[in-house]
């Protein structure tokens, strides 16, 4: 019992540091003094004249957001690892704050640990938050980088440091993900037989808060109507295959979803684990997926058809296999 006290006691003291850093950055984050609380801005001030020198020593890194969903804490890895790849120095890697999804995922494979390299005599260095459209703050970024060249040094984004076209890391976590040791545990309720289609409709915290004036909330929220068009522009689409199965991945009661038993072989996976849904979302033939980073991130990581809201937070590659939809869930020209 001492333990868990004292475990928890823990999580608290690491949550009140975090919370005030991210009221201090959204403060500050455009104002013309937001870089100088920055040491490493100071460092380059101070440091600019390493243009020749070695960088092979220098890592990226961002931490998932231990506060938040794994999809947003997906977001914040793919961000690091992006962003290691756009300054052209090597990824360290921080663990998922879920030792279970972590090893499910397997992003972790073939990455040095920030904490492994802290070992190693590398220091940790922040570096402040960018907008990645921003040609002049993505410069500062740079040359804040090539300050340090020749050290041995671990750049940490600031937290949520946003990275809007996710899938430009698709290849990646999807050897990842496939050649994960865990694959071998991996159990489907598909039957191989068949073209099976996942459907996500987000429900839980959305329609909690529905009635709230929050415009974050409203603007996630997708009615059945949505999903009962998109359902049938994916039909349409795979009408070539044969005997095609639809498993509706959502929280709440069937009753809630009774319009979708028009649909021949439909199967309710309502009650089903998180990773588990997740999974399931990867290895889908087709996904239909909804405003929200946890069916965005297994669309990332399936090999079939995703059919994906139009109007999303983060980009899609604009190839076959990614068929975008209108707010009411169809398609201006059906195929």
């Amino acid at each position: 019992m001492k333990r868990i006290k004292n475990a928890g006691k823990g999580r608290i003291t690491e949550k009140i540091p975090r919370k005030l850093r991210n009221f201090w950055v959204s403060r500050l984050r455009h104002s013309c003094i937001y870089k100088y609380c920055y040491k490493s801005y100071w460092h380059y001030l101070f440091h600019n004249n390493k243009l020749n020198v070695s960088k092979k020593n220098l890592y990226f890194a961002a931490r998932p957001n231990p506060g938040a969903g794994i999809g947003h804490q997906m977001a914040n890895w793919i961000a690091g690892y992006w962003f290691a790849k756009k300054f052209e120095i090597k990824f360290a890697h921080i663990p998922f704050s879920s030792e279970k999804w972590e090893k499910f995922l397997g992003f972790y494979q073939d990455e040095k640990n920030v904490s492994e390299l802290k070992k190693e005599g590398y220091k940790v260095v922040r570096v402040q938050k960018f907008d990645e459209d921003n040609e002049q703050e993505v410069s500062r970024i740079q040359n804040i980088i090539t300050a340090y060249a020749g050290e041995k040094v671990v750049f940490l984004a600031e937290q949520d440091q946003f990275y809007h076209d996710q899938y430009g890391v698709c290849k990646d976590i999807q050897e990842k993900f496939y050649s994960a040791p865990c694959r071998k545990e991996d159990k489907l309720i598909y039957d191989n037989n068949n073209f099976n289609i996942a459907v996500h409709i987000r429900r839980g915290d959305i329609v909690q808060n529905l009635n709230e004036q929050n415009k974050n909330i409203t603007m996630r929220f997708q009615g059945n109507a949505y999903f009962i068009n998109a359902l049938k522009m994916a039909l349409d689409y795979c009408k070539d295959k044969e005997s095609i199965h639809i498993y509706l991945f959502s929280q709440g009661d069937e009753s809630e979803f009774v319009e979708f038993k028009e649909f021949q072989n439909v199967h309710f996976c309502l009650d089903m684990g998180a990773q588990e849904s997740f999974l399931h979302m990867v290895y889908a033939d087709a996904l239909i997926t909804s405003k929200s980073s946890f069916s965005y991130k297994p669309a990332l990581l399936n090999r079939g058809i995703k059919f994906v809201p139009k109007d999303f937070w983060h980009g899609y590659p604009q190839s076959s296999d990614w068929i975008q939809l209108e707010e009411d869930g169809t398609i201006k020209n059906a195929f």
